[in-house]
């Protein structure tokens, strides 16, 4: 019961326990964000994992010294290309035996449905869109596998939503970051950009059900 406390605490104070791993570990920070951003992206059973804010502080931290902005830029990408390739080659394997699946603590079926519907209906810009959605972020890629989507064709849109996603949000916290508005009320900044990131996904919902 510890876990969750602590886990709304490292998203709401990125900043603060970021700019501890940088001091602490250096070059291996690059590391330690790749795997956070590969997991998030790469696996239906981690969608938790801080993604857009993660980016965004990454970005500001960049900004005053503590990472190379342009490396950090080519690790992010390469991390979320890479999972969203891993979380393809997953769905192609297992295929429709998952919408078998009971929801669980690690495994949410109605957004996996859901995804799926958005997927079949968008086609291969799900990918693309998907990036800038928690949830639907984790699952697009997954559903393309199942849905037996070409490689060719996925790679091309995994691509373009890697760097459209990492590159926006990055240079956005390496901009933005460190003004001193947003600098000292960090912690709204963040619960900010998790609520944007959630809106299409709530008028997604109430669209669905007054549809029903």
């Amino acid at each position: 019961m510890e876990f969750l406390p602590q886990f709304i605490d490292v998203i709401l104070h990125l900043d603060k326990y970021l700019a501890d791993l940088v001091q602490a570990y250096g070059m291996w920070i690059y590391v330690m964000l790749f795997a956070v951003i590969f997991s998030e992206t790469g696996f239906v059973v981690t969608p938790f994992l801080p993604g857009d804010s993660l980016l965004f502080v990454a970005g500001a931290l960049a900004a005053v010294g503590g990472m190379d902005i342009t490396l950090l830029l080519i690790v992010l990408t390469i991390a979320a290309a890479g999972g969203n390739t891993l979380n393809y080659a997953i769905g192609r394997y297992l295929g429709p035996k998952v919408f078998h699946w009971e929801n669980s603590r690690f495994f949410n079926k109605n957004a996996l449905l859901k995804t799926h519907a958005f997927y079949e209906k968008h086609g291969g810009k799900t990918l693309v869109i998907s990036r800038f959605l928690p949830l639907f972020r984790t699952f697009a890629p997954f559903v393309a596998g199942i849905g037996s989507m070409s490689y060719a064709r996925f790679t091309l849109f995994n691509l373009i939503g890697a760097v459209a996603w990492v590159v926006s949000l990055t240079t956005a916290g390496y901009f933005f970051g460190n003004l001193p508005w947003i600098k000292q009320n960090l912690t709204l900044v963040i619960l900010g950009i998790i609520a944007l990131s959630f809106i299409p996904v709530l008028i997604g919902a109430i669209k669905s059900r007054s549809a029903a």
